[in-house]
Formats: structure tokens, sequence, C-alpha cells
């Protein structure tokens, strides 16, 4: 099992390593630790001998532009397949990967691959089926799966709606004014001559 949370993640993975120890997995890797059952997931022991050397698998999810679309793990006199690339060095060491096997990804650009792997795991009996996972091979009476999942694509924004015009604060709205036209005239009261002016609204 990897260290991370209970729930499965579909986010695809984008790089797949082999480390020496368990506490030396770069940043943002996960580490398979543990089988399915909770055994010992080192890829090196071989059962009848222990040994100091160890070999985990990690892999990482951080965005990239590539993801990874297929595994396999092959005989080490075995030609590559074609457009596979080998796991040939520790990611903490440059130490041999594997003996006697070689682990290979194959990788897609992400805007082309419309699934991807999303988990890996390890089981202890290479008969053990784990249900919508393929197998990726046997090594030291362990098989390797892995699971698809679709790769998520990034939308486009949507275009954004022409912008209205603002409207026009009360505080900053200029009062309407009103036409008046002026009339004025002259008269005679009192035996003075008096100028008499008034407006009408237009």
């Amino acid at each position: 099992m990897s260290h991370e949370s209970g729930v499965l993640s579909t986010d695809p993975i984008s790089a797949v390593g082999v480390i020496t120890s368990l506490t030396k997995a770069p940043e943002g890797y996960y580490v398979v630790a543990q089988t399915t059952d909770g055994t010992d997931a080192d890829l090196w022991k071989d059962g009848l001998f222990k040994s100091k050397v160890t070999r985990y698998l990690c892999f990482s999810r951080k965005t990239g532009p590539e993801v990874v679309v297929d595994m396999k793990l092959i005989d080490i006199k075995d030609a590559l397949p074609e457009f596979f690339t080998p796991v040939q060095e520790t990611l903490d060491t440059k130490e041999t990967v594997l003996r006697k096997k070689r682990l290979c990804v194959k990788m897609s650009r992400r805007e082309a691959a419309e699934a991807a792997v999303c988990d890996i795991q390890v089981t202890v009996k290479s008969k053990f089926h784990l249900v919508n996972y393929t197998s990726v091979g046997d090594i030291n009476n362990m098989g390797l799966w892995f699971r698809m999942g679709v790769v998520p694509k990034h939308q486009s924004s949507p275009e954004s709606p022409s912008r209205p015009e603002p409207d026009i604060l009360p505080s900053t709205r200029y009062p309407q004014t009103k036409a008046f036209s002026s009339i004025s005239c002259w008269l005679w009261l009192d035996n003075e001559v008096v100028r008499v002016n008034w407006s009408q609204e237009a």
C-alpha cells in the first residue's frame, strides 16, 4: 500500500521511480511501502536470505506535461518494448533498481492522453488478482499492478459576458434642469414707470 490517504486518487501519475529507503523518497512522491495485505513491499528481497539492500517503488502525481500510460516488468535480457523507458537508477542513490528485471514505463503528453495510470499496488502472491487493475509483472513472489483512470482536461475559461454600462450612483447624478422663458414689460403706476419681470416653464 502506498503512503497516502485511504481514498483512492484518480489523479494521473506523472513519474515512477525506485528508492533504497523509505525515508529517502523525493518530495511529492508516494512510496509503495506495503503489499495489499500489509507485508513489506521490498522489491529486492528473494525470500531466502535477509539482505541489507532494499528497493521500494514510488510515484508522483505532480502535474506536468507528461503522464504514465503503461508499465511493464521485463527480463533484463529482453529487448526494451517500443516507446517504453526503463527505470534504471534509484532516485536517492543512483544504484541499480532491480535484479534480473527491468521496470519500464510508457509516457504520453497529458493533452494527448485519454487515460493514464492513477494507482500502483504490490501484492504478495503473483496469482492474486486485483479487480480493475492490470498486471505489470512478477518479481520475487510479488506482483506489480496498476490502475487506469481518465485524464482530466483543462477546460477553457468561458467567454466573459460583455460588461454592462455602470449605473451612475445617485450621489453623482446631475439634476435635470428645466428651461424657462422670461418676459418683461413696463407699467405706469402712481405716476411712475415700473418694470415688471416674470418667467414661465418652457
